[in-house]
């Protein structure tokens, strides 16, 4: 089972939460839905405009420093197909008006978008149809067969969720060799949860992902770097990926962030940016960052009314959260206040909402 911090030989004060078995609470190996379609263009297309004579079939052309001309209209499908495999809707969209000579080789994933909308729809059960798996992933395979990365990704989630690993791998692997970032972080993980596991590749894949801006693939190189796991331990490289994928929005690389400031482990010793990146952890949601930073909070009350009802809603959203040591500390403190302020306490725990984030 992963853990969210590497463990250590001289025991931490803290102790560790171990991951969740879903991203975002679920094991399979791909960030939740809002992550699916947030695959950037891999490429940018760049042109001088075309002549007043120019058809409007025709694709703009750039001119070199010997004034060779160069017609993005003689690309080859299969390489603009290639190029375009990991492209969002809009993006495919947009690209198809380029010219005529575009909008037919992309037709084939045009079509992919449809299916994977579709595919969408029936694995959520949304859009007015029922949930109905077996339909989601025969939708996932036409857009996958239409060359879509963003298709892959999603047949091969399902695949994984059906215990059909070696398929799901399969499709991880053709959507991250066409550079799908979501790709080579589902098949780095997938390799560090095959039997046997593959840690060597699986950082191979995570570090390109990783370089290329997934946060989640951050986190899990972060990991690798921390526990010496197919890479040669360094925990300055491992804090520096925590780090970015803390600053990414990567709700457990806070928490890390945090140990690592608070224990010097690959970064400076600086309490001030541990207790920063725990308490944005603990707004976020993090059970075990919300204990750590009421329990910060109550050693640092000196008979402050507004500090006491802080740590005890910090302390009171942990132990919901099943952090069942923060009961103790959260009594203790709620003994100290009057009756009034109690209720407004467990009042805004009840209210309380957790900051948006990736998990």
């Amino acid at each position: 089972m992963e853990k969210t911090w590497p463990s250590r030989t001289n025991a931490s004060p803290f102790t560790s939460l171990h991951l969740s078995s879903k991203p975002n609470t679920t094991t399979t190996p791909r960030q939740k839905s809002k992550n699916t379609s947030e695959f950037p263009p891999k490429s940018r297309f760049r042109s001088t405009p075309s002549s007043s004579s120019s058809s409007s079939s025709s694709c703009p052309s750039t001119s070199s420093s010997s004034n060779l001309r160069r017609d993005f209209s003689a690309l080859p499908y299969d390489v603009l197909a290639q190029i375009a495999a990991n492209f969002t809707h809009p993006t495919l969209q947009a690209a198809s008006l380029v010219c005529r000579a575009w909008g037919d080789a992309l037709k084939p994933l045009r079509e992919a978008m449809l299916f994977l909308q579709w595919g969408k729809r029936f694995k959520h059960g949304r859009g007015g149809v029922k949930r109905n798996v077996e339909k989601a992933l025969e939708s996932f395979l036409k857009g996958a067969a239409r060359g879509s990365t963003l298709a892959m990704v999603d047949a091969g989630l399902v695949y994984w969720e059906m215990g059909r690993k070696e398929e799901a791998m399969s499709l991880y692997g053709r959507a991250a060799g066409l550079g799908d970032r979501a790709g080579q972080c589902n098949l780095g993980i997938s390799y560090l949860r095959a039997e046997p596991p593959n840690p060597k590749e699986a950082v191979k894949w995570l570090k390109q992902a990783s370089i290329s801006g997934h946060i989640r693939a951050q986190y899990q190189l972060a990991l690798c770097l921390h526990q010496g796991h197919g890479v040669e331990q360094n925990l300055p490289q491992a804090a520096r990926w925590y780090l970015k994928a803390a600053e990414g929005g990567y709700v457990r690389a806070m928490y890390n962030t945090s140990l690592c400031y608070s224990f010097g482990e690959g970064l400076v010793q600086n309490h001030r940016q541990a207790r920063k990146w725990m308490k944005r952890a603990a707004d976020r949601g993090h059970s075990k960052a919300q204990f750590e930073h009421g329990l910060g909070l109550f050693s640092q009350i000196h008979g402050q009314e507004g500090e006491k009802m802080k740590a005890v809603v910090y302390l009171e959203l942990a132990h919901r959260a099943g952090e069942a040591a923060a009961a103790h500390v959260k009594n203790v403190i709620l003994q100290q206040l009057s009756a009034t302020l109690r209720d407004r306490v467990m009042s805004l725990a009840d209210n309380w909402h957790a900051l948006p984030s990736s998990r």
